[in-house]
């Protein structure tokens, strides 16, 4: 899997989990203490996010950070 795939899977995987609990992009940028801007990037799979930045999204979604980067779990 190419880099820029793996990208677009965390950003999928984000964006998937802050809709399944009602989070709007704006809030979850403002919790996590990003811009707006910021988070689109990151779930469009534009940008290459830092482990403290996916850190700070796992917190935020209450989840693990090992539940945020499965990745292949939500291929199917």
């Amino acid at each position: 899997m190419k880099i820029s795939q793996l990208q677009q899977k965390i950003g999928t995987r984000i964006r998937d989990l802050r809709e399944s609990k009602g989070i709007s992009q704006q809030n979850l940028a403002a919790i996590c203490n990003f811009e707006k801007g910021n988070l689109s990037r990151i779930e469009a799979g534009r940008t290459n996010p830092t482990i403290s930045t996916l850190y700070k999204i796992s917190q935020a979604l209450e989840i693990t950070l090992s539940e945020l980067l499965d990745v292949e779990s939500s291929l199917q």
